[in-house]
């Protein structure tokens, strides 16, 4: 009935909708002075919710390059 083959699709369909919607948070976070190449030089630590946003990333990311191998593994 359910196999690994019918819901991987559907997993990776919503591991990239959220991983789209993480980086996308990201880069609203940096304002528009960096868009146009004034960004600041300075150093700064991730904290709060940029440090969450930074995390949730790699996460996704991993878990996205991890299904799509074992899709192609499964074929």
């Amino acid at each position: 009935m359910f196999s690994i083959a019918n819901i991987l699709p559907i997993a990776q369909i919503v591991i990239s909708a959220v991983l789209v919607t993480v980086i996308l948070l990201q880069q609203m976070g940096e304002g528009l002075g960096s868009a146009f190449g004034g960004g600041g030089t300075s150093y700064h630590t991730k904290r709060g919710f940029e440090k969450i946003l930074f995390t949730t990333t790699i996460v996704f990311a991993i878990l996205f390059g991890l299904s799509t191998i074992l899709a192609l593994l499964i074929q």
